[in-house]
């Protein structure tokens, strides 16, 4: 196989490994290597403590996901239906799905939950807009298909990208309609084995306490702490609750803390803006719930910490957003392990639950990747030798040009060392028996003007005279002949030709690499669209 080939093939399946690994390969490592579902070690009680449960036994499995919070118009400022903006929903989405069916489903998770904002401007969507995104959110997590959720609960949190916070339901109530008629009840509960998890809506909670959807969320809350506590508590709040600025977030944690920020209208009742619950509503849910643990989601960034209350400490997690688009450049779920059995030891009831952090794959540097090997592949053809171009043969013709050109400065004005037959001419004798000879005869140089005709050529001529005489009869005959022949300068011969040479050079080069990454996007990108459409097709 010639080397041009032998680069060829190295090439093609350079791109193959590599878009078999960014597309597909990628996605199994979590569900295959890295990630599994926790339960109680023989030695603490920490949820950072876990084994590999890998099927059925006395916990059930619930993959928590938080923050899909897909694409639209109100995301990156781009005009609706625009081409960038749907090339930017496409791929976006397209991580999530591959995210859904490759690294989490193959886990096998008995329930899925949503800590919220499924969509990015929800409450800014017109109805139809909105019902574009529902389509788009069910696509991705296969929810079109019931027979595929018949036997796995789906449950979901609303989120303030899904409702707006306070200060907005006063004036759009039909954004909370539409939520909860698709959805279902912002405030619920719900039961996975033996532990119960409570759902609240924390857009709410520190609204106007007179407001008719703050006053539902307390009363909420109220009557769950008045109920006979039969199995230990999970909260579910999509807006962490508070902590004081600069609070560590643990291992996990990729972005700067994000400190208290919270805005009210200009009468300070209602907030448009928050991303924490204030301290009093935290303190007060914790006290009334009595909850072994918190999940929440809105920060985008993972965060572990851990609550002070009456009744011992309490340890939150924020869990990371699943998109690779919304500031997080390691996206993350979590797998929860719920006890199906009674607790052995009721003094320590945060033993019915652990969970576990997985990481998905790093978008941006699959992309880069695939830069950097462009670049390597056009490096590569760069400089790689060709089939049809000797390099050694072009070396040895310069050198060969080079030679040629010294040899030629017997044209520049030299002289020669000898030069017998300069300024003579031949004569023709016979002799008695008839035979003719010639006889050398110099003559006198004649000065001429510089305009004459028969001026002896300059430097790039030659000057042939030849003058024959028989008898005394043609001596007043000389005959005189002349011939002047342009000679062409070697060196620009040989800079043509170099010139020449190069250029035709470049042009089978550049020919050679078209044919090359002609090959390459040949065999590539068909397998590029059938990994795209292959995750993007329903199941």
């Amino acid at each position: 196989m010639k080397q041009h080939q032998q680069l060829a093939v190295a090439l093609c399946f350079t791109w193959i490994l590599t878009l078999l690994y960014g597309e597909m390969f990628a996605f199994w490592i979590p569900s295959l290597w890295s990630c599994s579902w926790p339960s109680s070690s023989s030695s603490s009680s920490s949820s950072s403590t876990y084994s590999s449960i890998n099927g059925a036994g006395d916990y059930v499995k619930v993959a928590v996901l938080a923050d899909p919070q897909l694409m639209d118009k109100t995301s990156l400022k781009l005009p609706p239906k625009s081409l960038a903006l749907e090339i930017a929903q496409f791929y976006t989405d397209l991580y999530m799905r591959r995210a859904f069916f490759s690294s989490i489903l193959p886990f096998k998770p008995d329930v899925i939950l949503f800590l919220g904002d499924h969509f990015d401007g929800g409450p800014d969507l017109s109805d139809e807009e909105w019902q574009e995104s529902l389509s788009r959110f069910k696509h991705i997590f296969g929810l079109r298909n019931q027979e595929r959720y018949r036997d796995i609960p789906v449950y979901y949190l609303s989120g303030n990208h899904d409702i707006g916070y306070a200060a907005m339901h006063s004036y759009k109530p039909e954004v909370i309609e539409r939520y909860e008629k698709e959805f279902g009840k912002r405030n619920y509960k719900f039961t996975v084995g033996k532990v119960e998890f409570i759902v609240v809506d924390a857009q709410t909670l520190d609204g106007n306490p007179k407001g008719k959807l703050t006053s539902e969320t307390w009363d909420f809350v109220r009557n769950v702490s008045a109920d006979v506590e039969l199995f230990p508590r999970v909260l579910l709040t999509h807006i962490p609750l508070y902590r004081r600025d600069w609070t560590p977030c643990g291992i996990h944690r990729n972005s700067p803390v994000v400190n208290q920020r919270i805005s009210r209208t200009v009468h300070g009742q209602e907030i448009f803006y928050q991303n924490y619950i204030t301290e009093e509503s935290s303190n007060r849910l914790l006290d009334l719930l009595k909850p072994v643990l918190v999940l929440s989601g809105h920060d985008h960034d993972q965060c572990t910490v851990t609550h002070q209350s009456k009744f011992g400490p309490i340890k939150e997690h924020t869990v990371g957003t699943l998109s690779w688009q919304q500031g997080n450049l390691y996206p993350s779920f979590m797998l929860l392990s719920a006890t199906s059995s009674a607790l052995l030891n009721k003094s320590n009831p945060d033993e019915a639950v652990f969970t576990h952090l997985c990481f998905l794959p790093k978008q941006t540097h699959i992309y880069i990747w695939y830069l950097l090997l462009f670049i390597v592949t056009l490096l590569a053809l760069l400089v790689w030798p060709t089939s049809g171009v000797n390099f050694q043969c072009q070396y040895s013709n310069l050198v060969a040009y080079s030679k040629q050109l010294i040899s030629c400065s017997i044209f520049k004005g030299g002289t020669k060392e000898k030069n017998e037959d300069e300024n003579c001419e031949y004569e023709m004798v016979w002799d008695a028996e008839g035979s003719m000879h010639l006889v050398k005869k110099h003559v006198n140089t004649i000065t001429t003007n510089s305009n004459n005709k028969s001026e002896t050529a300059e430097r790039g001529n030659a000057v042939m005279r030849a003058a024959a005489k028989k008898g005394s009869s043609s001596s007043s005959s000389n005959q005189e002949m002349e011939v002047c022949m342009n000679v062409e300068d070697p060196m620009t011969r040989v800079a043509h030709r170099t010139s020449k040479s190069k250029t035709k050079l470049i042009i089978h080069r550049l020919v050679w690499i078209f044919r090359m990454l002609t090959v390459i996007a040949g065999v590539n990108i068909p397998l590029y669209m059938m990994l795209l459409f292959k995750d993007w097709i329903d199941q």
